[in-house]
């Protein structure tokens, strides 16, 4: 996950070199760094090097990481020619690179030669079953297909194998939103909140896909998790605000003829209710007539 200061930072170097202020060479770096796909500036002033014979020759051994990293940025802007040639040059160099192997399979999906890109992705992972890229690939592949539920299966396969990697998981995540799987959705979120326990954004996820799901104790438990990002944020997050507004409201009505214990406090609505109402007055003072209009039909006031 790339922060505000490091995409601060790169659009920054981008607009210097959109300028002619130079540093192409330190664009390209930190896209390939920060694993961002900027993929028509990639090829752009990629191209602007590799076609400049003093600025290729000065990069040593780093020129063959910028062909390939132009060749898949070609492939991204469907400049396949260009990506054909590039690779071409790179397996000339390295002919026993399984590395070169992969970026010519994905020269196959870009093509749409779905078949002969699973046969090459197959065949390496027989040789290295433990290849994070060819696994991800396949899941790629899927996508591209509009195969969802392969997708989801070797995302899953995937998992079993690399479970620490939380990008994976919020990809799956993401899925199962896209086909109301909730109880699903709400699984990974839980496993990216044991791995990362201060992302408020996993908090917010997972708060949001129980709220979904609904049910008094699925509501009470998103509360508690609106709360949450509330405290990671230091009180700045207004859809966690308005999280435990709505929550608030459906327990209120839930929790009727209850135990007490299942009812609401007041403090924490009026609470939240007078945080609101801070916050539009500073940053949207015409929109306040309506958020207090609405904070009345959910019976929250300060």
């Amino acid at each position: 996950m790339v922060s505000k200061t490091e995409e601060a930072q790169l659009n920054r170097l981008e607009n210097q070199v959109d300028n002619g202020g130079g540093g192409a060479w330190e664009y390209l770096c930190l896209v390939r760094k920060l694993k961002v796909r900027r993929s028509e500036k990639v090829l752009k002033y990629g191209m602007s090097i590799l076609n400049d014979l003093s600025k290729r020759s000065s990069l040593g051994s780093e020129e063959w990481t910028l062909y390939e990293q132009v060749a898949v940025a070609a492939m991204d802007c469907q400049c396949l020619d260009v990506a054909k040639d590039l690779s071409k040059l790179l397996r000339k160099e390295f002919p026993e690179s399984k590395r070169i192997g992969r970026l010519e399979a994905m020269l196959l999906e870009a093509k749409g030669s779905w078949e002969e890109a699973e046969k090459a992705y197959s065949s390496f992972l027989e040789d290295s079953p433990l290849d994070q890229v060819i696994h991800k690939r396949r899941v790629a592949m899927a996508k591209a297909q509009g195969n969802i539920s392969g997708a989801i299966e070797w995302l899953n396969k995937y998992l079993e194998i690399f479970m620490a990697d939380n990008d994976a998981w919020r990809e799956l995540a993401e899925i199962y939103v896209s086909l109301q799987m909730y109880k699903q959705a709400a699984f990974c979120y839980e496993e990216l909140i044991l791995s990362q326990p201060t992302v408020p954004l996993y908090h917010l996820a997972y708060a949001d896909i129980l709220y979904t799901i609904g049910g008094l104790e699925n509501i009470q438990t998103a509360k508690k998790y609106y709360a949450s990002v509330i405290n990671l944020t230091g009180g700045k997050n207004i859809r966690a605000l308005f999280g435990i507004s709505l929550c608030t409201s459906a327990i209120g009505l839930l929790a009727k003829g209850r135990n007490k214990e299942d009812k609401e406090n007041p403090e924490l609505q009026s609470l939240v209710a007078t945080a609101l109402e801070k916050d539009y007055k500073q940053r949207a003072p015409d929109k306040l007539s309506l958020l207090t209009t609405a904070l009345r039909s959910l019976k929250v006031s300060s």
